[in-house]
């Protein structure tokens, strides 16, 4: 059954077999027909013979010649293809017969049977002539008549010829052959040449774009199909043509930005590693800056305009270490020391610590946490910078006030258990061009932001196994969600082989 996957092959096959079943069918109906018009001419000639032997023995009884009848019936009986001929009285005795021993016995019951039938002829087997076509004619008692067979009787005799067919059964027989020959000849050809054009206008151009279509999979896309028909085959091998250029050009387009990535890559290392360097070159002289200035500042009066001053330079002091400590932390976070911890009671107490906060003051806070959740394996430290980071930005999203909603609960992924937390704030929500950004490092809208707060958090729950993941709308507020996996046994063999590598 292999050679049936061809598609070609399944094409062939059922058109030939489409064909030899038409032509069979047709060659069954055509052969029939012949035979009925063998039988019918063999039926009209026998019939022209009956009528013009009946018409001569009319002729010879009219002038009294009735011994005249035996002589016509023994020469038109002499014709090759009668087996006989006769005049039976209706009761059933040959009067007179081209076989004179025939005289004075009764007819064949099949030749007396049709006689009793309205149909005037048949055909029957006549052993030892086979088969025979038998006519019967009744002899009316006419007017001429009347003075040899009196008044009373109707018919005074039925005539009998028995025509033998099997000449026609011959004739029959070549025809049936001829027609035979014809069809399965006509047949073989037809099948020939509709195999010929498939293979050579379907299988080969398929064939040809098949062993393309490999060779473009490989990964060489400088092949072609030369094709120069205009049929559906052509416009297909057209089309691929067309579709492998465009795969030869997204490739080189996509191998062009795949090195300006590697360069962009290398740049981004380079860059990274020398602000590391600059990073822990900075972060020293600040340390001795931050406590000459405190110094400084201690020794001056409350009332001395100086110290306000001072004041100002120490949180810009501050507010450039925590740019560092960001920058030292993304280059190369700490990995987290897991345990299983209440996510509940980290989200409670990171969100009284952001309530501190002075934009946190005028802020609706919600909290609804489903209680009788799995604990979550997690660094409970790190998880707290995460939700700190989080708050801290949807208070800022609210500098006029608003409504901040903290909720937990536990949810499905993948078949297993996580613990999902969602923070929404009622601020105007963040521009669709900006949303799919703000994981990006560096990247910030606010004038002293450092553009490395959620590019952080992102990077904390990523080591956790987790995923965060934010939506917004103009109307409704953001909603930033983070899941972690609870935690389980096999968890804690992973990541604690994990901690130990």
């Amino acid at each position: 059954m292999f050679i049936f996957r061809s598609l070609t092959t399944r094409i062939i096959v059922t058109t030939i077999t489409l064909l030899v079943a038409g032509i069979f069918t047709y060659a069954t109906f055509n052969v029939r027909h012949q035979q009925d018009m063998l039988i019918e001419s063999a039926r009209e000639s026998t019939e022209l013979l009956l009528h013009t032997v009946e018409s001569s023995i009319y002729n010879t009884m009219h002038i009294g010649n009735v011994q005249d009848v035996g002589s016509i019936l023994s020469m038109v009986g002499q014709h090759n293809q009668l087996v006989g001929v006769r005049i039976f009285h209706p009761h059933g005795v040959i009067l007179r017969s081209s076989l004179p021993n025939e005289v004075g016995r009764t007819v064949s019951a099949k030749d007396y049977n049709l006689y009793q039938t309205p149909k005037n002829y048949g055909i029957f087997d006549l052993p030892p002539h086979g088969e025979v076509l038998a006519m019967v004619k009744p002899i009316y008692n006419e007017d001429a008549c009347h003075a040899c067979h009196g008044t009373k009787a109707r018919v005074i005799g039925v005539l009998n010829i028995n025509y033998s067919l099997n000449r026609t059964k011959v004739q029959m027989l070549d025809a049936s052959r001829i027609f035979v020959a014809s069809s399965i000849a006509i047949t073989v050809f037809l099948a020939i040449t509709i195999s010929f054009i498939l293979l050579k206008f379907v299988k080969k151009p398929l064939d040809n774009m098949i062993d393309t279509m490999s060779k473009v999979e490989n990964g060489d896309f400088a092949v072609r199909i030369d094709h120069k028909g205009e049929d559906e085959i052509g416009r297909l091998i057209v089309s691929f043509n067309s579709m492998v250029d465009r795969l030869d050009v997204a490739k080189n387009e996509l191998e062009k930005l795949h090195f300006q990535q590697l360069e962009r890559a290398d740049r981004l290392a380079s860059i990274g590693e020398m602000a590391s360097g600059i990073a822990h070159e900075i972060k020293n002289p600040l340390a001795g800056i931050s406590a000459a200035v405190t110094i400084i500042k201690d020794d001056l009066e409350d009332d001395d305009p100086r110290k306000e001053i001072l004041c100002e330079v120490l949180q810009q002091v501050k507010r450039l270490d925590k740019t560092v400590n960001d920058l030292l932390f993304f280059g190369k976070p700490s990995l987290p020391e897991l345990s299983c911890i209440d996510i509940n009671s980290v989200l409670t107490s990171t969100l009284k610590f952001a309530s501190q906060h002075r934009g946190g003051v005028n802020i609706e806070k919600r909290v609804e946490l489903e209680s009788g959740l799995p604990p979550v394996y997690a660094d409970d430290k790190q998880m707290q910078q995460v939700f700190l980071n989080i708050f801290l930005n949807a208070c800022q999203a609210m500098p006029n006030g608003g409504v901040l909603t903290v909720r937990s609960f536990l949810t499905l992924r993948n078949e297993t258990e996580f613990v999902r937390v969602d923070v929404s704030d009622t601020g105007p929500g963040i521009p669709p061009q900006i949303l799919e950004k703000i994981f990006t490092p560096f990247f910030t809208t606010k004038a002293q932001g450092t553009g490395l707060g959620l590019p952080i958090c992102c990077k904390l729950v990523n080591l956790h196994n987790g995923d965060i993941r934010v939506t917004s709308d103009n109307d409704i507020g953001t909603t930033f969600t983070v899941e972690l996996p609870a935690c389980h046994l096999e968890n804690n063999d992973v990541s604690e082989g994990k901690n130990e590598t």
